[in-house]
């Protein structure tokens, strides 16, 4: 099974627990089961060739001129990160078949569930950074969702809305970060990059890139000082907690480090930021840990804590710290999800997580009693267990680096061994501290079989290390470090280390801060201390207070103040540019004057300055702006450009048109809004603005272009390439036909957008009431004269066999589907205004919505039909046909894309003016109007 596919997986599997719900929360389920473990199934087919010191790759090129590729590549630290998202989200998704209430969503969980472990398979299996920057941003959407998933509870709304807040603010630093390393190394994919470690390190860039990418993972890990929003997701159910918090979303920074480590790590300034970050955010974890009451909440400290731990060891920059990284990985993966589990066992059985109303409870739940125990002790480190190997593993580093690290992370693990031992005592034995309302007792095996399966793997991973994870260990940290890792784990290694003397004053330290708990809580409850919470909502406070200023000032809902601003903006840039840049003179020689353009300019700049005086007489200021649009028609034919002079004849025909209707529901005068200050502003900013914009002009007219243009090429290729002569259409349906194909789909949103206001307004009483008092002024006697109607009916087939023409020409002469269908609208809009809507419409044969829908299948069907060749999407064709009797002509499917836009095209004016004529039949006049 293809990586690629490994990823898409839980994606493509993702409604099948939503639509298998129907049939039980067993069949959701089992469907999720399914997916999760056919992914895993087609993971773990490639471990051979990884653990041998392989890699599998999958690679789909998409822009590549962008570095956008759809890359994946499986290696070892690949394998290890799949393998545990899959693994123990197979886990989880038998526990939260038992532990969600009857009444709650299975399948919509699940499916949830599903979309967040593609996002993290696609974190850890993706090669390209551009792609993993959209998988790590689906990571944070999907846990949004999850940890808010009681959304009738408070805390699990501010809990969703912080990890979103804090995690997806990292991953914008971290995508700016990106970008950067992708410059720096000169390609985007991953496996290029850390292969250019010395390179990226010599780079002077290296250092804002290395801290922006660290700022996103440190907030996606939870590491100092953004640990604070990892806790307040404990509002999340537990089964999200034991996925999100020990094995996939807080191990997405982790990853990030461990993957780029060969790139970034080994320098002073990765030291001194990834080591100390995680060292701090070890001890702050721990201490607030061993203080929580409620359960959840120790183990969510705990989780920062362990995170800070692995953190410091790829923080160390050496071969052994990253070794013993990935080895903690994996055994807190195990344990703490186990623990997890347990800790929604016994809110489930006791009502209850607050340790301070428990304890005793391991004679009524035994069995979850010996889940937790063996999983507690394994996050003490405790021997023969699996975390007491990476405990010992963390030490040695630890003792390497200096006397103060080593004392720093003894402490560390004294207060892990402290947390751990009062999780397991003060809940589990002694005697119970309250009574509880529901006694409590062991659930069935479908809640603690999955904590079980975990338990035994901590025991199995602590007694037999290099039979069971060695493997994965090595091959992880061999994919880490850029060289082969042969660790060797062992549960002794004599007396000597000095990892052994530091593990045993860490639990006989732990041991010591449990028994003075008493004394510590109180000296802990009397400290001041600051609320990581508190902290939160008033910086949010304050960025909503500043945003909602700055939001004010800038946007107050005036067209005049943001276009003000956006010009004075482009002034100011442009004016830093001129000042601060080198001139040369122009090389281009100007062309001599001539009379008809110059005669063309003064009646243009007439036309133009008379809009900007007349504009209060909204009649007049359309008629004038029709003027301008005729005279820059003009100006492109002397230009020689017909295609351009003919299109802009025909829109500013149909704009005036449709103008002139719209005119019939607004004041004839404009109203004096702005004063006279404001007016000499606009004055003076549109003046420089023109003068800025003309002399950029002239500049770029008289000097040769930075680059080649284009245009050679669409010259070259439009006969050979897209079998057209007429290059301005082989541009816009062949070359260019990927932004035609978005254009006409937003005409035909911006048409649907008119008509669904124009229903919200007749479906309104006010807006209605308000149409029918609308004083439209006088009108004409006869709306409809009889000889203006009969001569443009006379006109009307002609008009159309225009229309013909333009289209089936357009593809070698100017023309083509978007100028036929502006003529084709022109002659049915004259229709409408000689003869009126009732008349109109009653004869038309076609639904306006059809034809848009139409026209974009039309050009999907087109651009798609490539595909059967092996072609990329509105790849062109065409072929010379020789029929009897008629000369030989050319078939282009470019012309069936014509087609599509002429149908769009035609489709959005008459909705057009069916929606403004659907708004005149409300108006005062609507009898004499309608024909």
């Amino acid at each position: 099974m293809s990586p690629a596919l490994i990823a898409a997986l839980p994606f493509l599997g993702a409604l099948l627990p939503a639509i298998a719900a129907r049939a039980g929360r067993s069949a959701a389920a089992l469907a999720a089961g399914a997916v999760t473990l056919a992914a895993l199934a087609g993971l773990l087919s490639h471990a051979p060739t990884v653990l041998a010191g392989g890699a599998v790759t999958a690679h789909l090129d998409w822009v590549p001129s962008l570095g956008l590729a759809a890359s994946f590549r499986l290696d070892g630290l690949s394998l290890m990160f799949a393998g545990l998202i899959l693994g123990i989200g197979a886990l989880i998704i038998l526990y939260a078949r038992f532990y969600l209430a009857e009444d709650e969503d299975v399948g919509r969980f699940l499916s949830t569930l599903l979309m967040f472990q593609g996002a993290m398979t696609g974190v850890v299996l993706t090669d390209n950074i551009l792609m993993l920057l959209v998988f790590w941003e689906l990571t944070s959407l999907s846990s949004f969702l999850l940890i808010g998933w009681w959304q009738d509870r408070p805390e699990g709304r501010q809990g969703a809305r912080m990890a979103l807040a804090v995690t997806g603010g990292g991953g914008l630093a971290m995508i700016a970060g990106m970008m950067i390393l992708g410059q720096i190394a000169g390609s985007y994919e991953i496996s290029e990059i850390v292969a250019r470690g010395a390179e990226i390190k010599a780079s002077p860039l290296y250092l804002p890139a290395l801290v922006l990418i660290l700022i996103g993972a440190f907030t996606k890990s939870a590491q100092f000082p953004f640990h604070f929003w990892l806790p307040h997701a404990m509002a999340a159910p537990t089964p999200v907690s034991a996925y999100l918090h020990s094995a996939t979303m807080v191990k997405a920074g982790l990853y990030l480090m461990a993957r780029l480590w060969p790139a970034l790590a080994g320098t002073p300034e990765w030291t001194a930021i990834v080591a100390t970050a995680g060292l701090v955010t070890m001890l702050v974890g721990a201490k607030i840990a061993f203080f929580k009451d409620d359960l959840k909440a120790l183990l969510a400290f705990s989780t920062v804590s362990h995170l800070g731990l692995i953190t410091f060891l790829l923080g160390l920059g050496t071969k052994a710290a990253a070794t013993a990284a990935m080895l903690h990985i994996l055994a807190h993966a195990s344990f703490k999800a186990a623990l997890f589990m347990v800790a929604g066992i016994v809110d489930h059985a006791a009502h209850t997580r607050d340790i301070r109303r428990l304890g005793g409870l391991a004679r009524a739940m035994p069995v979850t009693f010996a889940l937790a125990a063996v999983a507690a002790l394994s996050m003490a480190g405790i021997p023969p267990l699996n975390g007491f190997l990476s405990k010992e593993a963390m030490l040695t580093e630890a003792a390497a680096s200096g006397l103060l690290v080593a004392a720093l992370a003894t402490i560390g693990a004294m207060f892990s061994v402290a947390y751990s031992l009062r999780f397991l005592a003060h809940t589990f034995l002694g005697q119970p501290r309250k009574a509880l309302a529901h006694p409590p007792h062991d659930p069935g095996p479908g809640l603690w079989a999955a904590p079980a399966v975990l338990v035994g793997i901590v025991i199995a991973s602590g007694l037999l290390p290099m039979a069971t994870f060695g493997p994965f260990v090595d091959a992880a940290a061999s994919a880490v470090t850029g060289g082969p890792v042969h660790a060797h784990l062992a549960l002794w290694h004599g007396l000597e280390p000095p990892a052994l003397w530091l593990s045993l004053a860490a639990v006989g330290g732990g041991l010591m801060v449990l028994g003075g708990w008493p004394r510590l809580r109180a000296l802990w409850d009397a400290a001041p201390r600051p609320e990581a919470k508190a902290m939160f909502d008033a910086t949010l406070s304050g960025l909503v207070s500043l945003a909602r200023m700055v939001t004010d000032a800038l946007h107050g809902g005036g067209l005049p103040r943001a276009l003000a601003i956006t010009t004075a903006a482009l002034l100011a840039g442009g004016a830093w540019a001129f000042l601060t840049g080198s001139h040369s003179p122009g090389t281009r020689a100007m062309l001599p004057l001539e009379a008809a353009p110059m005669v063309i300019w003064a009646v243009l700049m007439a036309a133009t300055l008379a809009v900007a005086a007349l504009h209060r007489n909204r009649l007049l200021a359309l008629l004038l702006t029709g003027i301008v649009g005729l005279l820059l028609a003009a100006a492109f034919a002397w230009a020689s450009a017909p295609d351009l002079a003919l299109t802009q004849i025909a829109v500013e025909v149909v704009a005036i048109l449709l103008m002139l209707l719209a005119l019939n529901f607004l004041p004839r005068q404009t109203p004096v809004e702005s004063s006279r200050l404001r007016r000499a502003r606009d004055l003076g900013l549109a003046a420089l603005a023109g003068v800025g914009t003309g002399a950029l002009a002239f500049a770029l007219m008289t000097r040769e272009a930075a680059f080649a243009p284009i245009s050679a090429f669409h010259w070259a290729q439009s006969k050979p390439g897209a079998g057209g002569t007429n290059a301005v259409n082989t541009i816009i349906v062949d070359f260019r036909g990927y932004d035609t194909y978005g254009e006409i789909i937003v005409l035909g949103i911006a048409a649907l957008v008119i008509f669904a206001l124009a229903e919200t307004l007749l479906a309104s009483r006010s807006a209605t009431a308000r149409l029918a008092a609308l004083d439209t002024g006088g009108n004409a006697g006869d709306p409809h004269p009889v000889m203006t109607a009969i001569g443009l009916r006379f006109l009307l087939p002609m008009a159309l066999m225009v229309g013909v023409y333009l289209f089936l020409r357009g593809h070698n002469l100017p023309g083509g589907g978007f100028v036929a269908g502006l003529v084709f609208a022109i002659a049915l809009l004259l229709q409408y205004l000689a003869s009126g809507y009732v008349w109109s419409s009653r004869r038309r044969r076609f639904d306006s919505h059809a034809l848009i829908g139409a026209g974009v299948l039309v050009a999907t069907a087109t651009g798609a039909g490539a595909w059967v060749f092996g072609l990329p999407f509105l790849t062109s064709g065409y072929t010379y046909v020789k029929l009897p009797g008629i000369e030989k002509f050319e078939l282009a499917t470019a012309a069936l894309f014509d087609l599509g836009v002429f149908f769009c095209v035609l489709g959005a004016v008459l909705l057009a003016i069916a929606t403004l004529s659907r708004l005149a039949q409300h108006t005062p006049d609507r009898e004499r109007r309608g024909g």
